[in-house]
């Protein structure tokens, strides 16, 4: 697949970032390289972007293009030949009483208040914990692509947002938050399980995750689902244990 080479010819022009400190790696500079324009990248363009190590924030879509670092490798699960794991099935199991309805992307208050308290226990100190509504709303709500806003709740109270976007070969995850005060809740496993089911409902091959880095302990949790691809030299291919 030539990826980049399938987009219609003279559509996106690419450009690289200045500098700026890496998120996950500790005293390491980044950069990205970032698609435009942005109101051309549609479902379609996205997806073939995706299939070639591209994510997006927002309307931001952009891929890491460090000069000396390839940690961040894009990932995705291959759902059909998913094998859980002991643990995943408790947490299937665990949540099976959350209601999860999808919506078109849209604010509501108790959404941001969530995401805040979120972000203030699971990532304090980031800076994401004290955006404010314009931050929350940049970061999450625009899209050019076929996103929905997944709401799942519990006994009628809200428990996690998720941001999905539906691609023509997968799903791709884009952020998800939760109540970060429920006693023994694994809501994240849980809703990576619940984007698979809807992948196989959809007959959708994959499920994107985004980017895993073996020495970024936030992202860990990534590798515990297998069979998992990464692309790697502009290829996907099967991780290994001795990969992760």
């Amino acid at each position: 697949m030539s990826q980049l080479n399938d987009l219609p010819s003279c559509v996106l022009q690419f450009y690289t970032t200045a500098s700026y400190p890496c998120s996950y790696l500790p005293d390491q500079l980044a950069r990205s390289q970032v698609a435009t324009p942005s109101h051309l990248i549609d479902t379609s363009v996205y997806g073939t972007l995706v299939q070639a190590g591209f994510r997006r924030s927002g309307a931001f879509t952009y891929r890491p293009y460090c000069d000396h670092c390839r940690a961040c490798v894009p990932v995705r699960i291959v759902v059909d030949e998913l094998i859980l794991k002991r643990s995943q099935r408790r947490s299937w199991k665990r949540h099976q009483n959350l209601v999860a309805t999808q919506h078109d992307l849209y604010y509501h208050p108790d959404h941001y208040a969530l995401y805040l308290r979120y972000q203030a226990r699971r990532h304090s100190g980031g800076g994401m914990d004290r955006d404010s509504r314009e931050q929350y709303r940049h970061f999450l709500l625009p899209s050019n692509v076929n996103s929905r806003l997944v709401e799942f709740h519990e006994n009628g109270r809200l428990r996690m947002i998720s941001i999905i976007d539906e691609l023509p070969d997968g799903i791709s995850s884009v952020y998800t938050f939760f109540d970060p005060d429920v006693t023994g809740a694994s809501f994240g496993t849980y809703n990576i399980l619940w984007q698979v089911q809807l992948c196989l409902e959809l007959k959708l091959p994959y499920l994107y995750l985004g980017y895993w880095i073996k020495e970024s302990g936030k992202m860990a949790y990534k590798a515990g689902f297998k069979p998992l691809q990464g692309l790697i030299g502009g290829q996907w291919e099967l991780l290994t244990d001795n990969d992760m």
